[in-house]
């Protein structure tokens, strides 16, 4: 072959050769840079998302700090709100223009809606306005303008426990709870107590007067709070129980005094327990007229009846316990006629009867009869149903 032909094929597989290894080399760097630029693109990725991530813990520990920095101040503008609110409302009731107590009344009652936290610092006031010495109702000759004052006054008086009866009721807007409510001593000359819900917290009326026109706790229920009536006095006017239901809780009268008026007691006891320890019913008519006794305990134990009457007609002691052990009749009349006695607790035991009568012999039902603590014939004023003292 021709030597220059040889070279010529010799220069072009060189050729050849130096141009794949130069598009070998250049494919290889490519990949090399496009691995170093894809590793910088990661880095860079990688150093962005923390970078952000950084900016955005950042931003929420900023915003974090100022709500609750606006938490802290709108809570403290509250509180203050609500402080210059109780202070206005305490100013209002210390008024001596009733208008503007009256308005005073409103105003911590809507307060103690707003104050959750401070809700029974706002009853405990109003309850202490209750309690706030009080002039009894001044005589017809008195001067027009000091019974004017008199009657505005009362009306006063009479809101707070309209407002405080609105809030323990079923349809409550905003009910009250489990609150303290401080009536002890307070003169009672009307208020409207009807439909109220004792079911929770504590109540006293410890040494509280009942001396004129009508306090009604009518349809109340008395379902889980402590009630306390004791050293009460019930002197005048009328006490109207009428069908309250007594279920749980207890409800004391323990040394309560009956001596005037009209007491109404025709409810249904069908739990917890009611206490007329000791109470002394001297003067006032009680009418316990169509209660029904199904299962509460009812401790008269210790009672004194001595004037006035006493009504149990048509009542029903179909369940529970129901004593008057030791209790006093002497010179009053207690009348049990057309009373059921089907299935209660009934005691008489150490019962003394000494003037007066206490009759039972219009009973209607005397299948399960009080126990008596004589054998035989009833002492002088204890009547009982023909059957039974004949044995028949």
């Amino acid at each position: 072959m021709d030597p220059t032909v040889v070279a010529a094929w010799i220069a072009a597989g060189v050729s050849l050769l130096t141009l794949a290894g130069t598009l070998a080399a250049q494919y290889y760097g490519y990949r090399a840079s496009s691995r170093d630029a894809e590793k910088t693109a990661a880095e860079q990725r990688l150093q962005l998302d923390r970078t952000l991530a950084e900016q955005r813990d950042q931003l929420d520990r900023t915003l974090s700090e100022q709500n609750q920095q606006l938490d802290r101040t709108l809570a403290e503008q509250r509180t203050r709100t609500l402080n210059e609110r109780f202070a206005t409302a305490a100013e209002q009731l210390g008024s001596d223009k009733p208008a503007v107590r009256l308005a005073g009344v409103y105003a911590m009652t809507g307060l103690a809606d707003d104050w959750q936290e401070n809700r029974q610092t706002c009853v405990d006031v109003l309850c202490a306005y209750l309690r706030m010495p009080y002039e009894p109702e001044p005589p017809e000759a008195a001067p027009e303008a000091q019974r004017l004052a008199f009657l505005a006054s009362r009306e006063v008086r009479h809101t707070v426990i309209r407002v405080i009866t609105a809030h323990l009721k079923k349809d409550a807007a905003t009910p009250w709870p489990g609150l303290h409510f401080d009536f002890g001593g307070v003169v009672f000359d009307g208020g409207d107590f009807r439909d109220a819900e004792f079911s929770s917290g504590t109540v006293n009326f410890d040494g509280a007067q009942f001396s004129a026109a009508t306090t009604s706790f009518r349809r109340a229920e008395f379902s889980g709070a402590g009630v306390d009536f004791r050293g009460a006095e019930f002197s005048g006017g009328t006490v109207d129980f009428s069908h309250a239901h007594f279920s749980r809780g207890k409800v004391d009268f323990r040394g309560a005094r009956f001596s005037g008026g009209t007491i109404l007691f025709e409810s249904r006891f069908s739990g917890g327990t009611v206490f007329f320890y000791d109470a002394q019913f001297s003067g006032a008519a009680v009418n316990f007229r169509f209660a029904l006794f199904s299962g509460a305990g009812v401790d008269f134990i210790g009672a004194g009846f001595t004037g006035g009457a006493v009504s149990f007609s048509n009542a029903r002691f179909s369940g529970g316990t129901i004593l008057f052990k030791r209790a006093e009749f002497s010179g009053t009349r207690v009348d049990f006629a057309q009373a059921e006695f089907s299935g209660a607790t009934v005691d008489f035991d150490g019962v003394k009867v000494a003037g007066g009568t206490v009759d039972f012999s219009g009973a209607s039902d005397w299948s399960v009869p009080p126990a008596f603590p004589w054998t035989g014939s009833p002492p002088p004023g204890m009547k009982l149903p023909r059957k039974a003292v004949s044995g028949g």
